[in-house]
């Protein structure tokens, strides 16, 4: 099941809004077959590993990250080819997070005569696909925050300037959750301090590039930002409050934006609203690259689902530096949102911490 996790895992950034599944076929202790769910649309993992053992999966057991699917969808049901192969033993990691399909395939397989196993690396596996078991089940981006300090936590100087706080081998990194991630966004602040491209560069230029979304209540983005000038299949989505201006509306359509009107709670754009909107979009999963502003809403909105947290060797030795989180927060120490820290990486000099809000969004009033 390791080895099935591991080839589920090449399929990061590729799957999306299907999870990433594993397989391996195994024959009196050989293995004889390996698969992995490549890309959105393409053969699920149990068929590429299925179409490898060949004549050799009878008699043989299958090894799956996630219970193979019994209904039709971009592909026919896994259960099918499953039973037509020959296999005689099924090992499923973890059930479909589905509500409306969640056991029906191993149910299927065990009437048919199989023996199935569950909950084999049961917590690796729905680590693994945390961002689509969050969308498939409450149909909202599953929300990733990302932010990059100096060690007194801040993310840019009282200039703005913000390039770079950490080295190399973290942003290579946060490339990677670019290239895992349905769309991105930032501020309207972010864009004008650093008019950033928002797309996802990786060794090899195979990057999948994310759907970029602007907060920006105004409609004040400049028509030549290169998030409105990127040879990308990926749209720009710049949201919007209710009531701007035509002829903004018209000029940022006419450089290549995306609208989205949004209604405003206190004057900004409704968060909570507009993940629920980006949900119906079929948007999977959300990068939150910055800046305080955005970030300190997020948190304050209860949108966050996970923090990915960079803290670089540095000190800026003031407090005029612009902090990660921007806006109030509470008055008492008691009402701060509790995290829980899974993991702490080192690339090169720079830590990231990657951590899990816990309970409930911060007291109302504190916005």
């Amino acid at each position: 099941m390791q080895m099935a996790l591991a080839l589920a895992a090449r399929g990061r950034g590729r799957t999306l809004p299907n999870p990433m599944v594993g397989a391996v076929v195994v024959r009196e202790g050989r293995v004889v077959g390996r698969g992995w769910h490549e890309y959105y649309g393409g053969p699920h993992a149990e068929v590429n590993a299925l179409d490898a053992a060949g004549d050799a999966a009878r008699g043989a057991t299958l090894y799956v990250t996630l219970e193979p699917c019994n209904h039709i969808g971009q592909t026919p049901p896994c259960t099918r080819r499953v039973l037509a192969s020959g296999v005689r033993r099924v090992v499923v990691a973890a059930p479909d997070p589905n509500p409306g399909v969640t056991g029906g395939g191993n149910a299927y397989l065990r009437a048919q005569g199989l023996a199935v196993t569950t909950g084999v690396c049961a917590a690796e596996a729905l680590r693994l696909n945390e961002a689509f078991n969050h969308f498939i089940c409450k149909q909202r981006p599953f929300v990733t925050l990302k932010c990059a300090a100096t060690l007194d936590g801040r993310i840019a100087t009282r200039t703005g300037n913000s390039q770079w706080v950490t080295g190399e081998a973290s942003r290579r990194y946060v490339h990677q959750l670019r290239q895992e991630s349905a769309g991105i966004m930032v501020g309207i602040n972010t864009v004008r301090a650093d008019n950033p491209s928002l797309t996802t560069r990786i060794a090899g230029g195979a990057g999948v590039d994310p759907t970029r979304v602007i907060l920006d209540t105004a409609l004040s983005i400049d028509t030549g930002a290169k998030v409105l000038q990127q040879t990308s299949e990926a749209a720009t989505i710049v949201v919007t409050g209710p009531d701007t201006p035509e002829g903004r509306r018209t000029a940022v359509q006419a450089a290549g934006g995306r609208l989205l009107a949004a209604p405003l709670k206190k004057g900004r754009i409704d968060l909570d609203w507009l993940m629920d909107h980006l949900g119906e979009m079929g948007m999977a999963s959300l990068l939150i690259e910055g800046g305080g502003q955005v970030a300190g809403a997020a948190l304050r909105a209860g949108i966050v689902d996970k923090l990915c947290l960079f803290y670089a060797p540095k000190l800026l030795c003031g407090d005029d530096g612009i902090p990660i989180c921007g806006g109030p927060g509470p008055a008492l120490m008691q009402d701060s949102l509790s995290v829980r820290i899974e993991k702490i990486h080192r690339f090169d000099d720079d830590l990231m911490v990657e951590a899990y809000p816990q309970g409930a969004p911060l007291p109302a009033g504190t916005d």
